[in-house]
This record gives structure tokens, C-alpha cells and sequence, in this order.
């Protein structure tokens, strides 16, 4: 039974006070200042400098130069409101090579930070790896060996020193899929491989820093934080007679690869059964999955679109609208004959499909399967192409296509609350425009547009519907596209 339109478009709908509303942002795509202060090579430093990676040739090398506006930015954030600001950690500034001592002026920028956002009672949420892999460690196997694991423990463990009494969430990992996936198997992500054994190994070391990390700063914080990782777990759409099979092992690769070790003590038997002919998974030692299920006190979950999928037949042209750039490699082991159709739109500017409905679905999917987990929506946004125009009051951004998603999508996940899911808060994508990965600086997610030559800040009007919901807590209207 629907409560509420069927589009989703719902407005005054209440949250409670206890309800965080937020923003997220990760280091490499906003920070710059890449060579200054001690910070290390990460392979996202390495893989947007190589020719043909990155769209334009961009890199982060300047990104949004929030390293050098720090202040302005968490004055910024309490311009809208944010009561949690969800950013990441640049493990390279804090260990330039991934290993051996601290670097004091990467600490240093993160107190700042940290301090700066309880100065003006914005609680942080701190991710331990979004993706700026030291290079060092890469030059030594990266994610496919246990090593970097091991090495990610003890980086936590630093930071968890220095920052243990002020952190209000720590989080081990953002999408270990992209890391392991995008990074190892289709070749694109840093650090550009393609080969689905490396991937296979990689999504293992990855459950296993996050465990080894969860243990580490449990015996060094010294305050009463959540600890959580955050999943991009996919919703899978299955279609025909063969829909099932590819959802079961898409499923298997998507999701269950992470939420059986993590939340289960095991992996899922199918998903090596699948991927037999690839490895043996003798990666995984005795004792591993014991590791890596530590209690967690949330889960986060970031949300973009829908994927629908068949077996491919063989014989047709495979369509493979998986949303995720084409770099001639694969981010599906073993799972080649499954073939991801083209869903109706409408569509943002990645192409991903606009489907609120799906957020919901994910929320209680996970709710039903693990009743006792708490949960945040740590990711959602979108990107469109924005126009400034100017007028009366000044320059100003009017993103109808991004208000309007922002809308059903809150209305998607107070519809789940109210099917008695436990979420704990929504973390909008992104604060700001910025280095979009593969797509360098042609995408804007941001409800604060960045002007990249100037580095002006503009809150669209996103930002403004945005702070109208934290300040009332009560869903606002909003304008509908034109169709």
C-alpha cells in the first residue's frame, strides 16, 4: 500500500529531533594541496596524471582548494544548518608511504578540522579510506594483498589517537565494491587493473582492514563514537525467465560478498562456487571472517540509482548499462554473462535512473534481514547540469532536477522509517561540486556550486531547500521539472 503520491513527492512530512541531517564530501575530490605539507602520492594522484584515465585530462591537484578554505567551508556548513558533516581522511597525509610514523601537519589539518566542526556544533563523521590509496602500497600488491590490510590497522590506529576523544562516527571504508571492483577489475578507478582474481582478493582484504581498523581504534578512542562502514549496496531489478539467475549473481557480488563477512561471519558459498574458475579464494586464512565481523553500531548506505538485469544469451549484443564507466575490463567476476538493461528514465547527468522507489526498498530489504542494525543514508545526490544566472539578488544556481530529487528521495527514506527501519540520518552528496573521479570536473553533484577557476562558493538553490528542511524539519514543497 502506497502512503503518500505515488511519485514520491510528498512534502511535510515530519523527522525527529534525534534525526541527523548532513552533507558528505571525500579528501581526494575536494581537498587539493596534494604536494603540500608532507602528504604522499596516492594512486588517484598517480591514475588521473596518466593519459586517457580521467575526463579533460583533470586531476585533483587543486580540486575545490578546500585545504586552504577550511574555515570558510565549516562556516559555510553552518550557514545551512548541518547538524554532521560525513568527510574523509587523506591516508597519505597522514603516512606519506602508508606505513612508518605520523606526518604532525596531516594531523594537524584534521584537529582542525574536527575542532572546527564541534566549535560550531556540527557533529563528525570520519572516513577512514575513500579511495586515495597511498601509491607505496599499491607498489607492493595494494588491495590484493593482506599486507595493505594490516598497514590500513595501524593508520587507524594513529588517527584514532589523535582524534579518539572527538569523533562522533568513525568509518572504516567508503564502497569497498568501487575499490575493489572499479579498481582491480574493470580498470576504472585508481589504480586502473583489470583482472577479476585481483579484484576478487582485493574485496577480501578490504573486509579485513575494515575489521583489523574497527579492532584498532577501539583500544585507543577514548569517547563513546558509533563505528559503521559504508556499503553501496546495489538494488538489482531481475527481468525474464533468466532475471533471477543474474540478480542471484549480481546480488552475490554486489552485496552479499561484503554483508556475509561483515554482519553474517562468512562468505556466501554460490559467490566462490561462481567465481571458481578465477580463484580458489585462498586468500581468505582461518580466522579471517572472525576478524572481519566486528559489531558495528550503524550501517551506511549509499543510494544513487537501480540496476535491472538477464542472462545474456550469447549471441545478441550484450547491453551493459551497469552505470558505471566502460574501461574495456569487467567490475563483474565470473558474472560476464549477465547483462544490465537500459532502465526508463528520467536520468541524471552520470545517466544513472531516478528511482526514489528504489532507496526505499533497500532500506527495508536491509531492515527485514538484520532487524537489530541501525542505519544512515551516508551518500545520496545527483548530478545535472547546472546554469548560473544572474539575477536581482545576485548570481544564483536554480537546480529544479536536484531540489526535486532531494525531495522524493527524503520522502523514500521517511516512508521506510515509517515501515520500522531504524535510520539514524541522511548525509546529502555532496556539499560541494568537485572532482568527479573518471569524470574529472564534468560533473556537478554539488548543492554548493564551485567555480573552479575562482574557487567561489554559490549555495543553489538546493542548499537553500536543503537548510529549509534541517531548520523546520519538516519535508518542504519544492518545484517539479518540466517533463
Amino acid at each position: 500500500m502506497t502512503i503518500g503520491s505515488a511519485d514520491y513527492r510528498d512534502s511535510g512530512l515530519a523527522f525527529g529531533e534525534d534525526f541527523l541531517f548532513g552533507s558528505a564530501t571525500a579528501s581526494y575530490q575536494i581537498e587539493g594541496a596534494v604536494h603540500e605539507d608532507g602528504r604522499g602520492a596516492s594512486i588517484w594522484d598517480t591514475f588521473s596524471h596518466t593519459p586517457g584515465k580521467v575526463w579533460n585530462g583533470d586531476t585533483g591537484d587543486r580540486a575545490c582548494d578546500h585545504y586552504h578554505r577550511l574555515e570558510e567551508d565549516l562556516d559555510l556548513m553552518v550557514r545551512l544548518g548541518l547538524e554532521a558533516y560525513r568527510f574523509s581522511i587523506a591516508w597519505p597525509r597522514i603516512q606519506p608511504t602508508g606505513r612508518g610514523p605520523a606526518n604532525e601537519a596531516g594531523l594537524a589539518f584534521y584537529e582542525r578540522l574536527v575542532d572546527g566542526l564541534i566549535a560550531r556544533g556540527i557533529r563528525p563523521i570520519a572516513t577512514l579510506y575513500h579511495w586515495d590509496l597511498p601509491q607505496a602500497l599499491e607498489d607492493e600488491g595494494g588491495w590484493t594483498a593482506r599486507s595493505t590490510a594490516e598497514a590500513f590497522a595501524e593508520y587507524a590506529r594513529i588517527v584514532g589517537e589523535r582524534l579518539g576523544d572527538r569523533v562522533a562516527v568513525w568509518t572504516t571504508l567508503n564502497e569497498p565494491w568501487c575499490a575493489a571492483y572499479l579498481g582491480y577489475g574493470s580498470g576504472a578507478h585508481a589504480p586502473g587493473l583489470m583482472d577479476g582474481a585481483k579484484a576478487l582478493a582485493a574485496v577480501h582484504h578490504l573486509n579485513l582492514a575494515h575489521g583489523m581498523a574497527i579492532s584498532a581504534l577501539r583500544e585507543v578512542v577514548t569517547n563513546d563514537p558509533g563505528y559503521s562502514i559504508t556499503l553501496n549496496l546495489h538494488v538489482i531489478r531481475p527481468v525474464g525467465p533468466t532475471g533471477a539467475e543474474a540478480a542471484r549473481r549480481i546480488d552475490g557480488l554486489a552485496n552479499r560478498v561484503f554483508l556475509g563477512p561483515l554482519l553474517d561471519g562468512e562468505y556466501p558459498a554460490d559467490v566462490i562456487v561462481d567465481t571458481a574458475d578465477l580463484t580458489d579464494w585462498s586468500f581468505v586464512k582461518p580466522g579471517d571472517t572472525e576478524l572481519i565481523r566486528q559489531p558495528i553500531s550503524l550501517l551506511g548506505v549509499n543510494y544513487y540509482s537501480t540496476v535491472t538485469v538477464s542472462m545474456w544469451d550469447g549471441e545478441s549484443p550484450r547491453a551493459n548499462a551497469d552505470g558505471h564507466k566502460d574501461m574495456g575490463g569487467t567490475p563483474w567476476p565470473g558474472s560476464e554473462m549477465v547483462e544490465f538493461l537500459e532502465q526508463p528514465g528520467p536520468y541524471t547527468e552520470m545517466g544513472w535512473n531516478i528511482d526514489p522507489s528504489g532507496l526505499e526498498d533497500l532500506l527495508v530489504a536491509l531492515h527485514e534481514a538484520y532487524p537489530g542494525l541501525s542505519l544512515m543514508v551516508t551518500e545520496n545526490g545527483a548530478a545535472f547540469a547546472d546554469e548560473v544566472v544572474e539575477g536581482a539578488d545576485g548570481p544564483a544556481v536554480h537546480d529544479v532536477e536536484r531540489t526535486d530529487y532531494l525531495r522524493r528521495h527524503f520522502t523514500a527514506a521517511h516512508r521506510a522509517m515509517q515501515r520500522g527501519v531504524d535510520l539514524r540520518g541522511y548525509q546529502v552528496w555532496s556539499l560541494m561540486d568537485n572532482f568527479e573521479w573518471g569524470f574529472g570536473y564534468s560533473k556537478r553533484f554539488g548543492i554548493v556550486r564551485v567555480d573552479y577557476d575562482t574557487f567561489e562558493r554559490l549555495p543553489k538553490d538546493s542548499a537553500l531547500w536543503y537548510a529549509e528542511l534541517i531548520r523546520t524539519r519538516s519535508l518542504p514543497e519544492a518545484p517539479v521539472p518540466e517533463a
